[in-house]
């Protein structure tokens, strides 16, 4: 192997300290995106399920009265009981983006934008709705950032 001394004394290939350096740039680089991530990662496995579960005990809210009219008539039962039916969603969303974030990244997303639909058809809630929206981007990112930062086994 060829050896390249410098004023300094260090030896070592030319190669070898380039590739160095690109490697601490490459790590430095992507810690954000990691980062971001884990952030995600966290949001989304946690916040479905706390909401899911104050379905059941409306500690937060009465979540009744965000279930527009339209949606209540189709549903069987009364508001009450298709709102813990959602609750049993939320977490078994919560826990699939904790497992396989790839995949639960999209469920969240998909699940946040049925969301806005049931928000913005009764005429109000809009600024809920444009949250909710920004979540749904979120989810999407989080998806996308799973392919890169976490590995789901395959069975």
């Amino acid at each position: 192997m060829a050896q390249t001394h410098t004023a300094g004394g260090m030896s070592g290939s030319w190669h070898e300290m380039t590739h160095s350096v690109r490697d601490i740039t490459t790590i430095t680089r992507a810690e954000p995106s990691r980062q971001a991530f884990l952030m995600l990662w966290a949001l989304f496995s946690v916040a479905p399920v706390l909401f899911g579960l104050d379905k059941f005990t409306q500690w937060m809210t009465n979540w009744d009265g965000y279930l527009a009219p339209w949606i209540n008539d189709i549903v069987p039962g009364s508001a009450h009981q298709a709102m813990m039916a959602v609750g049993v969603v939320e977490i078994a969303a919560g826990l699939l983006v904790a497992l396989m974030p790839r995949l639960g990244g999209y469920v969240v997303a998909l699940w946040l934008a049925g969301i806005i639909v049931n928000l913005v058809s009764q005429g109000e809630y809009y600024d809920i709705a444009l949250r909710d929206a920004g979540l749904m981007v979120a989810a999407i990112a989080l998806a996308r950032l799973a392919v890169i930062h976490h590995e789901e086994s395959t069975g």
